[in-house]
């Protein structure tokens, strides 16, 4: 379908909540949001009655589906998950690359820059990379291999990843009682990077001294970390309390049950938590043996955990799922749970046209029937999936 279109009849997520629009789509950006229907130029009429539009889904941090894990993904294999994911309504990803070797990352790179230098094709843009380490805490590195962590942060390594993948690297992790990494985050930003702390065991004041460098989330929150002490808050004490830091929420039931994805979003106001997946090659299929970059990982009633010693490694959540889990667990409506994965993301990158359905952003729509089932999935105006 071309990138023009006129979508009609919608209860769309317009200005924080569901209302009755119509939305005009030109050149692939949103040229009219209206509340009376006004079609003068005669664009072709998708009728959106009794389906709720959305602005695309936005996943900061996955490492694959579908039998394509992203440390080995060429960019075919990029493209596959893409293409799964615009079936769940997803329009923006980074793909996230697990700690691996040096020259295996290198190539990871190289196969993301191609991906998003090539353009459009029939899936979700990949809009970055995500690193996730190397410089994280041997304690509470979960999933990542131990004999590839750094004990020091090296600038070097990061110019180069970014160099290597064109400017694309988006958004990393970092343990924040590294040496060196504290020092590190105002050159990374200034590379590009949205820096997150993770994966750690740092004390209040060595995650403060962070984000006072320019730290801006905390990846995957109560995952992989220390947990809070009335004595040392740690990482989960500062994320909680610090109004200015985002955090990653992995809403499955499993990593975070109910109630704690509850008192989140007490703490911090629903303007502060993102919604991710953390997904990894064995989503969209069933139980089996998978791989997480070098870890061999086994996946039992959907959970995914080490083989060596189970420990939960990342998930088979789809974001379409974690929109229908975060309103089953916290009774909240269509439009509160959506922004979770639309607006607080994409403010969290500094994407400013996209998350939001007005007049200038990029046509990245996700149409759900009555039961928030996707039916049609847009990227910049094109029809990249429709039920």
């Amino acid at each position: 379908m071309s990138q023009d279109a006129y979508i009609a009849n919608a209860m769309a997520l317009v200005d924080g909540r569901m209302q009755r629009a119509d939305i005009g789509v030109e050149g692939g950006r949103i040229v009219t949001v209206t509340r009376e229907r006004h079609n003068p130029r005669g664009l072709p009429v998708i009728d959106a009655a009794g389906m709720s539009v959305l602005p695309g889904l936005i996943d900061l941090h996955t490492h694959g589906a579908v039998g394509i894990d992203v440390n080995a993904a060429d960019v075919e294999g990029l493209r596959k998950i893409g293409r799964f994911f615009a079936r769940q309504g997803v329009t923006s990803w980074n793909c996230s690359v697990l700690t691996d070797t040096p020259g295996q990352t290198s190539w990871c790179m190289g196969q993301a820059r191609a991906m998003i230098e090539a353009g459009a094709y029939d899936g979700a843009r990949l809009a970055g990379v995500h690193l996730e380490g190397p410089c994280l805490s041997v304690e509470y590195k979960g999933a990542m291999p131990e004999r590839l962590l750094m004990h020091e942060a090296s600038p070097e390594l990061f110019r180069r990843y970014q160099e290597e993948s064109g400017g694309h690297v988006t958004y990393v992790t970092l343990a924040p009682e590294v040496p060196g990494v504290a020092e590190m985050v105002s050159e990374l930003t200034r590379l590009g990077m949205v820096v997150a702390m993770g994966h750690s065991g740092a004390t209040y004041a060595e995650c403060e001294a962070c984000v006072e460098a320019g730290v801006r989330s905390v990846t995957h929150l109560g995952n992989a970390m220390r947990l809070f002490h009335q004595h040392e808050p740690s990482i989960l004490g500062i994320a909680l309390e610090r109004g200015d830091l985002y955090a990653e929420a992995i809403c499955d039931g499993r990593h975070l049950v109910p109630a704690t994805v509850r008192m989140y979003l007490n703490a911090k106001g629903w303007d502060r938590i993102v919604a991710i997946t953390d997904s990894i090659m064995a989503a969209g299929l069933p139980d089996g043996s998978y791989k997480l970059g070098v870890n061999d990982v086994v996946v039992v009633d959907g959970d995914a955990k080490l083989a060596e010693n189970g420990v939960r490694a990342g998930s088979t959540l789809t974001l379409a799922q974690a929109l229908r889990n975060i309103q089953a667990f916290t009774g909240c409506d269509l439009a509160h749970a959506a922004r979770l994965m639309t607006e607080n993301p994409a403010r969290l990158m500094g994407w400013s046209d996209r998350g939001r359905i007005a007049p200038g952003c990029a046509a990245d729509l996700v149409l759900l029937d009555e039961h928030d089932q996707v039916v049609r999935t847009m990227v910049e105006g094109r029809t990249v999936y429709q039920a």
